[in-house]
């Protein structure tokens, strides 16, 4: 049995392949113990759920609670894969379908669901987002508000930004109280702030947004997060690799730190020099310098291993 659940704020809608049985649930407390109870009752192979921004977590902490077996997917994959089954149409019971073919035809792996403490944190770095979002744009408005009659805007704004600002102190405050008050997060992240170029956004973000860090292969870790080259071939032609998909909110923080990498890093930095010597546009080569990174952290953390720049060329760095 598999199943898919159209995930909507006020209801979850329920489909289960090759049965063809469907149902309805209310998306608070009461609905999803029904939800649990009726799977339960069946035992299915895989349960799959789209990312909706937040309302999917009611239902995903009762499925994990319950020892079901849950995922959580991206939810342009599920588009893609419906516009290449002929499904152009979009309905609750429609998208609830084809999450359930999804759900037998590709078989994703169930990944690691993150725990309360690190769904806080992630929160936490999500709202950090926001806040340097806000403030980037405020500051942009700044400049633009000039000329007579502008005083009372200006004043309004420049205000703002402080406001803004001092929630961006207290929000990176509350990160670091976060993670000095977990033993396991404490000595997760001196690992990996071990490594030059790896600050502690990024460490944090791993915390939160990437639970998988140390569990999977470098080229499942690298696709995973979305810096892993990708082909576009076709009969004879061979088109030019690229990168997409993957965790925007661990890729972004990736970028910045590989780019500091490059200069701070002696190895990282080897690498990146080598890659643009031999003729590698340098925005490709940061790219694989993010790849580079990525890939150390992931075995540092498998083998719990500090960084070391004598071990690196060997125990470190996979080819």
């Amino acid at each position: 049995m598999f199943v898919g659940i159209d995930v909507a704020k006020a209801e979850l809608v329920v489909s289960i392949v090759p049965s063809a049985e469907r149902f309805t649930v209310a998306n608070d407390e009461r609905g999803v113990r029904t939800l649990v109870e009726r799977l339960r009752a069946i035992g299915p192979t895989l349960i799959v759920l789209e990312a909706t921004g937040g309302y999917e977590l009611l239902g995903v902490a009762g499925l994990v609670a319950a020892a079901l077996p849950v995922v959580v997917v991206n939810p342009r994959q599920v588009r893609d894969f419906a516009r290449a089954t002929g499904q152009l149409a979009k309905t609750d019971r429609i998208d609830a379908d084809i999450l359930a073919r999804f759900a037998d035809v590709v078989r994703p792996d169930v990944r690691v669901i993150a725990d309360a403490e690190a769904q806080e944190l992630e929160a936490l770095l999500a709202r950090r987002r926001q806040l340097l979002e806000m403030l980037q744009a405020e500051r942009n408005r700044v400049g633009q508000v000039f000329g007579k009659g502008k005083r009372l805007v200006r004043k309004s704004l420049k205000a703002h930004i402080t406001f803004l600002e001092r929630e961006l102190r207290m929000t990176d405050t509350d990160l670091g109280a976060m993670v000095k008050a977990s033993p396991a997060w404490r000595e997760r992240d001196e690992l990996l702030r071990s490594v030059p170029g790896v600050g502690p956004v990024l460490s944090r973000t791993l915390l939160a947004d990437l639970p998988e860090l140390g569990r999977l292969s470098r080229r499942e870790i690298a696709k995973l997060v979305g810096v892993a080259p990708l082909s576009r071939d076709s009969g004879t032609f061979r088109g030019r690799r690229f990168v997409q998909g993957g965790r925007a909110s661990v890729r972004a923080v990736r970028y910045m730190a590989a780019l500091v990498a490059t200069k701070r890093n002696a190895t990282i930095r080897i690498f990146y020099l080598r890659l643009v010597a031999a003729g590698k546009p340098k925005k490709l080569a940061l790219v694989a310098c993010m790849r580079k990174l990525l890939t150390i952290l992931n075995v540092m953390v498998r083998t719990e291993q500090r960084w070391s720049a004598e071990a690196t060329p060997g125990a470190l760095i996979p080819a």
